[in-house]
C-alpha cells in the first residue's frame, strides 16, 4: 500500500475532485437539515410542551447538542414525515440513559399501554416540575410508538407483552413485577442513580434535592407505612416501621451492595413464578437487618449486613392512605413529594378515580365536556349523621345509607335527562381495610368523621364496566366530586350553568313560571314524576351544568314499570312450591337467592331488611370494622344459616346433598372466622335461638359442618375427574 502524501504534492486536478466531492456533501447534508427541520410537526393531542421543559435538554451545557431521539425535549414530537425508527433504535443502552440522566441520575418508570394515560400523567407532573431527567419503559409495541410519537423519550424493554390491565395477582401482574427486576439490574451497571417508580403514582415535588441530602445511602424505599414515626421531612425512625417497605417508589445507589441485592432479588424471583415482587424484597432486606449506620442514625444496614437502608416519610412519599385518607401531609403541615395510589379497592380503574378527585389526572379535553352535559347536587348531611355519638358501625352505616339515598335519586335523574352525574363527596366515620380493625387503625392521624374515597364506598370498577343494557339498563356515566373545580374543565362548561331549587308542588312559589325571570333559579317540585322532569328540563338540553339545592324528596319514581323490573331468580324446587311463577320479587323481602330463602322468622323480632344478606352482609364484611361488626351481624348469621339448615333437613337429621352443596362454600368458613374474631360469639348465638325455640340447630350446624365440608371436597373432586374425563 502506497504512502500518504501531503495534498501539495499530488497534482491540481486531483485536487479540484476532492474539493468538488466535499463541497457536494457538504451541501447535501445542508439540504437533507433544512428540509426536515421546515416539516409541520402534528399538533400534541396532549399535553401541551411547557417552554420550560422544551429548553430544558437545551440548557444542559453551554455546548449545543445535536438534536437526536435520545436529547430531543420532552413532548416535542419526532417531524411528520421521518420514518418510525429501526427496533434497535430503542434498546436501551448507556449511551441512552446517559443523553437524559441528569446530575448522575436517571427517573425511570414502564407498562403496557393499558396504562398510557397513567404514563402520560406521570410525565407531565415531572416536566411541570421542570424534571427531564426520564425515561419509559414500553411493554409492548402499541404503547412504544404512542410515546415515540409523543415525544416522550422510550425504550423497548423487549417483554412482548399484552396491552390488558395487569390485575393485582394475575400472571400479567407478576410478570410486570419481574420485569421490573430485571430493568434494575440492566440499569445499575451503567453507573447513574435509578429513582424508579410505578405508573400508578405522581410526583408533586422535585424529588432529587431530597434524595441528595442522603448520599450514604444505598437504597431508599417507601413503605406502606399508616403511623408516622416523624413529624418532620426526615427519613422515617426504622426502628419504629412497621409496614412493608413498597416498591413503587425507591432510589437506588449503584454501589456494589445495592447491585448484590438487585441480582439475589432477581434470581429469587426467577427461581419460583408464585413469588410477590415486593414479598421477596422485603425478606431479602430482612436477613440481616438492625444495625444502625454510625454517623447516619437514619440509616440502617440490612439485606448482607452492608447495605445501607433508609425508609422514605410516608407523610410526603405518601401512600393511599396516608395522603386520600388520613391527609397526613396536611396536618404536618409538610410538602408533599409523591403520592401512591395503594391502599384502594377498585383496582386500575380506582386509582384512576382517587388522582382525579385529588385533581391530579391529567385527562384528555373530551373528558371536561359530554355531550349530554352534566347534573350535580348539593347534598344535605344532618348535623347528627355525621357529628353526633360515638363512631359505630351503626353511626357510620347511617351516616352513608343516607347520602347512598340521595345519590341514588341522583343518578335517577341523571339517566332520565341523559346526563353525567358528579358525584358528591361522601363522607364516612370509619375506615376501610381488606382485614379486621376497630374502625379507625390505632396511631394513624385519621379523623372521624373525613372525607373518604369514592372506592371506599362504590365499585368503582363495576360502574364503569359496558354492561348489557337489556339487563343492567342504561349506562349512568359519572364524574369525581372535584371535577367542576378542576382548572381544565373549559371555560364554555363552566359558564353554562344553572340552579335548579326544589318547592312544595301546592305552593305559590312552585306554580310560578320557570321562564318569567331569566337568570333565576329553575323551581322544581318535590316527589316530581318521570314526565315533570323531562317537561321542565327540555328547554335546558343545551345548558351544560345543572346544579340541584337537593335531592332529597326530589324525584317520585319512575313510571315505567319495565324500570323497575327486579331480576328473576332460578330456583331448584321450582316445581315443588305452589303457584310458583316466573315473576320479579314484589317486596326488597323477597329480593334474595332461594337458597337463602328464610321462613318462620317473625317470632325472632328480627328486621325483615336485616334478611337482605346477599347486599348488606357484604357491605358490613368489607372492613368496617372487627369484632364490633361480629356483634352488629352474628343474630343475623347464626339465625340465617341454621334456620336454613332446619328448612333444608330432611326428618332425620341428615343434611341433603343439594343443601350440603348449597350451604358448604362459604359458610363453614365464615363461622369459623366468626368465632376466631368473635370470641363467644357461637356459644352467645346459640344461647339466643334456645330462647326463641331454636334449641339445637346451631349445635347442630356445628356437628355438620365439617361432613358438609368433606362433602363438598369431593364433589368438586368428581367435578373435576368428569371434566377431564
Amino acid at each position: 500500500m502506497a504512502p500518504w502524501c501531503p495534498a501539495d504534492s499530488t497534482k491540481p486536478v486531483f485536487v479540484g475532485i476532492y474539493g468538488a466531492v466535499i463541497g457536494g456533501f457538504a451541501v447535501s447534508a445542508l439540504f437533507f437539515l433544512l428540509s426536515s427541520f421546515s416539516l409541520a410537526a402534528p399538533p400534541l393531542p396532549f399535553p401541551p410542551a411547557s417552554a420550560a421543559a422544551a429548553n430544558l435538554s437545551g440548557a444542559v451545557s453551554g455546548v449545543a447538542q445535536p438534536e437526536t431521539m435520545y436529547n430531543r425535549p420532552i413532548w416535542k414530537p419526532p417531524p411528520r414525515r421521518e420514518r418510525m425508527p429501526a427496533p434497535r433504535a430503542f434498546r436501551l443502552t448507556r449511551e441512552m440513559v446517559g443523553a437524559r440522566a441528569r446530575g448522575g441520575a436517571i427517573v425511570v418508570t414502564f407498562g403496557n399501554h393499558a396504562f398510557l394515560d397513567f404514563i402520560l400523567t406521570w410525565v407531565r407532573h415531572l416536566t411541570d416540575l421542570g424534571v427531564d431527567s426520564l425515561l419509559v419503559g414500553a411493554m409492548d409495541t402499541k404503547l412504544l410508538r404512542e410515546l415515540y410519537l409523543r415525544g416522550v423519550p422510550v425504550f423497548d424493554m423487549g417483554s412482548r407483552m399484552a396491552t390488558e390491565d395487569a390485575v393485582w395477582g394475575s400472571p400479567t401482574f407478576h410478570k410486570m413485577g419481574r420485569e421490573k427486576v430485571l430493568l434494575i439490574n440492566a440499569l445499575l451497571p451503567f453507573g447513574y442513580e435509578l429513582l424508579m417508580c410505578d405508573t400508578d403514582m405522581v410526583w408533586l415535588k422535585n424529588p432529587l434535592p431530597y434524595l441528595a441530602r442522603f448520599p450514604d445511602a444505598d437504597l431508599l424505599t417507601s413503605s406502606d407505612q399508616v403511623i408516622p414515626t416523624v413529624t418532620d421531612d426526615s427519613l422515617e425512625n426504622w426502628r419504629e416501621v412497621t409496614g412493608a417497605y413498597n416498591i413503587g417508589i425507591f432510589h437506588w445507589r449503584p454501589t456494589e451492595p445495592a447491585k448484590r441485592l438487585a441480582k439475589d432479588w432477581k434470581d429469587l424471583l426467577l427461581s419460583d413464578d408464585t413469588l410477590w415482587d415486593q414479598n421477596a424484597f422485603n425478606d431479602l432486606i430482612h436477613k440481616k437487618f438492625g444495625y444502625p449506620v454510625v454517623g447516619e442514625d437514619e440509616l440502617v444496614y440490612s439485606y448482607d449486613g452492608k447495605l445501607k437502608l433508609g425508609v422514605l416519610p410516608a407523610s410526603i412519599f405518601c401512600s393511599g392512605h396516608t395522603y386520600f385518607v388520613q391527609g397526613m401531609y396536611q396536618q404536618l403541615r409538610l410538602e408533599p413529594y409523591a403520592v401512591h395510589t395503594t391502599f384502594q379497592y377498585a383496582g386500575t380503574a380506582g386509582k384512576r378515580h382517587r388522582l382525579r378527585e385529588a385533581m391530579l389526572f391529567f385527562d384528555q379535553p373530551s373528558y371536561y365536556d359530554s355531550p349530554g352535559g352534566f347534573l350535580s347536587f348539593r347534598p344535605n348531611i344532618p348535623k347528627s349523621l355525621l357529628l353526633d355519638g360515638a363512631h359505630t358501625v351503626k353511626s357510620h352505616f347511617a351516616l352513608v345509607n343516607y347520602q347512598l339515598k340521595q345519590i341514588r335519586t341522583a343518578l335517577a335523574i341523571a339517566s332520565l335527562l341523559k346526563r353525567t352525574l358528579v358525584m358528591p363527596p361522601l363522607w364516612c366515620r370509619l375506615d376501610r381495610m381488606w382485614f379486621g380493625h376497630p374502625g379507625v387503625l390505632e396511631g394513624t392521624m385519621t379523623r372521624q368523621p373525613f372525607l373518604c374515597p369514592m372506592d371506599h364506598v362504590f365499585e368503582v370498577h363495576v360502574m364503569l364496566k359496558d354492561l348489557p343494557k337489556e339487563e343492567f339498563g342504561p349506562h349512568i356515566d359519572f364524574r369525581e366530586y372535584s371535577f367542576l373545580e378542576n382548572p381544565s374543565l373549559p371555560k364554555q362548561v363552566k359558564e353554562s350553568f344553572l340552579e335548579v331549587e326544589l318547592c312544595n308542588e301546592h305552593s305559590t312559589r312552585c306554580s310560578t313560571t320557570n321562564r318569567t325571570n331569566k337568570g333565576a333559579p329553575v323551581l322544581l317540585p318535590r316527589n316530581s314524576t318521570e314526565q315533570t322532569l323531562l317537561d321542565i328540563f327540555k328547554p335546558y338540553k343545551d345548558i351544560k351544568i345543572l346544579q340541584f339545592s337537593s335531592m332529597v324528596n326530589a324525584f317520585g319514581g319512575f313510571s315505567d314499570a319495565l324500570r323497575e323490573i327486579g331480576h328473576i331468580y332460578y330456583d331448584m324446587y321450582w316445581d315443588e312450591k305452589p303457584g310458583w311463577k316466573p315473576l320479579p320479587p314484589q317486596t326488597k323481602v323477597e329480593d334474595h337467592p332461594p337458597w337463602l330463602e328464610v321462613r318462620d322468622l317473625d317470632g325472632l323480632g328480627l328486621d325483615a331488611d336485616a334478611l337482605r344478606l346477599p347486599a348488606h352482609l357484604f357491605s358490613v364484611f368489607d372492613g368496617h370494622g372487627n369484632a364490633e361488626v361480629v356483634n352488629y351481624c352474628r343474630e343475623r348469621i347464626h339465625v340465617v344459616l341454621s334456620e336454613e339448615l332446619r328448612i333444608q333437613m330432611v326428618p332425620h337429621g341428615c343434611l341433603t346433598h343439594g343443601a350440603a352443596r348449597a350451604l358448604a362454600p362459604p359458610h363453614p368458613a365464615a363461622l369459623l372466622q366468626d368465632a376466631r374474631l368473635g370470641g363467644g360469639v357461637a356459644r352467645e348465638a346459640a344461647a339466643a335461638l334456645r330462647d326463641n325455640g331454636g334449641s339445637g340447630k346451631l349445635a347442630l350446624w356445628e356437628q355438620e359442618a365439617p361432613a358438609v365440608e368433606r362433602q363438598r371436597r369431593r364433589s368438586v373432586t368428581d367435578e373435576r375427574a368428569g371434566e377431564e374425563r
